[in-house]
Formats: structure tokens, sequence, C-alpha cells
């Protein structure tokens, strides 16, 4: 996990394509990350989100979990 964790480090504030272990993708710009979760900002859609991000913009940011993380790509 410790591999994720600096791989999306490495891709904050930029744009990007996620694929989780359950063959989901998604596609947006990282807008940070922590040693559990990358927060990802949807290039389209509306996202509904936990209220654990400390950010008045939550409801546009996608929690997802680094231990489901299978691959990121720049794109």
């Amino acid at each position: 996990m410790e591999e994720a964790y600096y791989n999306c480090l490495r891709c904050k504030n930029r744009r990007v394509r996620l694929l989780t272990t359950d063959g989901k993708h998604y596609v947006g710009t990282v807008v940070d990350v922590d040693y559990n979760n990358v927060y990802l900002r949807p290039d389209r859609g509306v996202v509904k989100t936990s209220a654990f991000y400390p950010n008045p913009y939550a409801a546009d940011i996608l929690t997802l979990s680094l231990f489901t993380l299978l691959a990121i790509a720049l794109i």
C-alpha cells in the first residue's frame, strides 16, 4: 500500500485514470492523498461522498481507498 500512496502522491493536481480491484475505473484530478485514501475530483458527474474530507467542495470529491487501487495512470 505504501507504493500506491507514493504513486498517487506524485500524481497530485494531475489528471489521472484509476483502476480498482473490482474492475471500476475513474477519470479525474487527484486533489489530495493520505495514507489510506486518494481524493479524486471526477471529470464529470455528481459525486456523493463522506463528510470526513474537510473541504467545502467535498460533494465534488470521490474518496477511494488506496487498498482497492490496482493501477493509476497519468492522462
